[in-house]
């Protein structure tokens, strides 16, 4: 059985392109500034994987970073 995936958005690299919020709204939140962040502690709710990998992939920053837990 596969293990949960987290979410991890580098804040050192975000440059506030919010393409994860527009992709994956559920997994994402931004700041004040338009930077963007994992909602919660980044867990991954079932069925929202390929959102998670659909954002790491369209992010223009190379900001996120997807794991298994």
């Amino acid at each position: 059985m596969a293990g949960k995936l987290k979410i991890r958005v580098d804040q050192d690299k975000c440059q506030g392109h919010a393409r994860c919020k527009s992709l994956a709204p559920e997994l994402f939140d931004l700041d004040e500034y338009g930077n963007a962040h994992e909602a919660g502690d980044g867990t991954v709710p079932a069925g929202l994987e390929d959102k998670a990998y659909l954002a790491q992939s369209n992010c223009p920053e190379i900001a996120i970073e997807v794991t298994e837990e």
